[in-house]
């Protein structure tokens, strides 16, 4: 256990990497019909908004780049679309169909809550503008 605790932060960066990636597979496959996907009606309510969030937000999870208010952004997204789509239907998530909207909106959470990881494009980027010490 304690290998895994002193890996904490590659383990949150693989997290968040594979979470967000899939999550951008998601809004690709609503707005360019790719991955299988139904293309949604460009700014149709709440289709549209919810893939231009899941590509935008769930790239900048992905690459860690802001990465905690894009995951409370994706996080709230995946609430809303649980309440407004699933819950209606029945009381539980399995019953109801929400279940990876639920899943996904805790997730996010999570992310926002522990931080992105050791691995990110912002934590790049600070490292190449702070000055060599000479």
């Amino acid at each position: 256990m304690d290998a895994v605790l002193r890996r904490r932060e590659d383990l949150l960066s693989l997290f968040r990497i594979v979470v967000g990636l899939l999550f951008v597979s998601h809004g690709a496959a609503k707005l360019f019909g790719v991955l299988g996907g139904r293309t949604v009606q460009f700014g149709a309510w709440p289709s549209f908004y919810a893939a231009v969030i899941e590509l935008v937000a769930g790239g900048a999870v992905l690459l860690g780049i802001g990465t905690r208010v894009a995951a409370v952004i994706c996080s709230g997204e995946m609430a809303y679309a649980y309440f407004a789509s699933h819950q209606s239907k029945a009381l539980w998530p399995l019953e109801n169909g929400g279940e990876l909207a639920a899943m996904y909106s805790w997730v996010f959470l999570l992310i926002a809550f522990f931080g992105p990881g050791a691995w990110t494009l912002s934590r790049l980027w600070n490292k190449q503008r702070q000055p060599v010490a000479g």
